[in-house]
């Protein structure tokens, strides 16, 4: 099959050992972000399997309506970036292995950003490389309140980072996984309320789909504490828009750590959150760990074999083996 991968900035796959999987497959791979859906249609009109890196590519109608020959599209997790109803009707298989192990490489992420939130520590080195020492005083974490918006297997991996370093932690999700933590031995707070008033850190673990989206309000914001911390490694879009900058800026909470965005790749220097000193950011990096990769692109090779191979897996809209395209 014609394969083609898409976003692969630092031209990572070819040195894994999953990419043996496409041997035999004629493979090409992109290594800038490009969103145009002219340039997409030009670079993808000869793909019959699409391979994507989690959600940095939309892939809409009308890319989808220019791309004749594309049979598959291949890749890991959610789908929101996908017109799935196009594909269906277009007899495009999407094919998604929604993964039943956490994202290790995602939640020590989580803890490097609450470690470095609470200590300061891209601002104490930006100081210290200027000449300047020790400019400001941070917080430990051992007997600080760890608070946990979802329940889900990441949240367990950063639960259990929590309890090691001291902390006590607190989940809050909807009623069946609060049953779950409270049969695991969590504390569950009397309402979301008091769950946002409580927390000195305060995590979301949540997936982005519909229920979730916009989950958290600027009044849940606003009443954390003046001294918590508020981080993000899961989905921009579980926040408000402007929600976070408008709290921070009025001092509730008075910390952030976000590896997403609501645009990505973002490159606007001059957003609000990147000019922020009380806020610790990074480029969307919770699952880019070479191990991660390996996991993430095994599932997906396999995909692109099976369905080769005449046995498509992992079918994100199964009514679509009745008219998918052949030849």
């Amino acid at each position: 099959m014609r394969v083609t991968i898409l976003d692969d900035i630092h031209d990572t796959l070819p040195t894994l050992p999953c990419f043996a999987k496409l041997t035999g497959h004629n493979v090409t791979i992109w290594n800038d972000h490009v969103q145009d859906t002219d340039a997409l249609a030009e670079r993808l009109k000869d793909t019959e399997a699409l391979v994507l890196i989690r959600e940095r590519t939309k892939i809409r109608s009308p890319l989808l309506e220019r791309l004749p020959r594309l049979k598959l599209i291949s890749q890991r997790s959610v789908w929101p970036h996908i017109d799935i109803d196009t594909c269906t009707r277009l007899g495009i298989v999407v094919s998604s292995n929604v993964h039943a192990a956490p994202s290790y490489a995602t939640a020590e992420l989580t803890w490097a950003l609450i470690l470095a939130a609470a200590r300061q520590l891209p601002q104490q080195m930006v100081a210290l490389k200027a000449g300047r020492w020790q400019t400001g005083v941070g917080t430990t974490l051992r007997g600080k309140t760890l608070g946990l918006y979802g329940w889900g297997r990441i949240a367990h991996v950063v639960a259990d980072y929590g309890r090691a370093f001291g902390m006590h932690v607190v989940v809050w999700a909807r009623e069946a996984s609060l049953q779950r933590a409270r049969q695991e031995g969590f504390s569950v707070p009397e309402s979301k309320t008091s769950f946002f008033e409580q927390c000195d850190v305060l995590s979301l673990h949540m997936r982005l789909v519909e229920e979730t989206r916009h989950i958290v309000t600027e009044g849940d914001l606003t009443r954390m504490k003046p001294t918590a911390i508020l981080v993000n490694t899961s989905r921009a879009p579980l926040i408000m828009p402007g929600a976070l900058v408008s709290s921070l800026r009025a001092g509730r909470p008075g910390f952030a750590a976000v590896d997403v965005y609501e645009e990505e790749p973002l490159t606007d220097t001059g957003h609000p959150l990147l000019a922020m000193n009380n806020v610790v950011a990074t480029p969307h990096i919770g699952y880019v760990s070479r191990e991660e990769y390996e996991i993430h692109f095994s599932d997906i090779f396999d995909q692109i074999v099976a369905y080769a191979a005449g046995k498509p897996m992992n079918v994100v809209n199964p009514e679509v083996l009745q008219r998918r395209r052949e030849g």
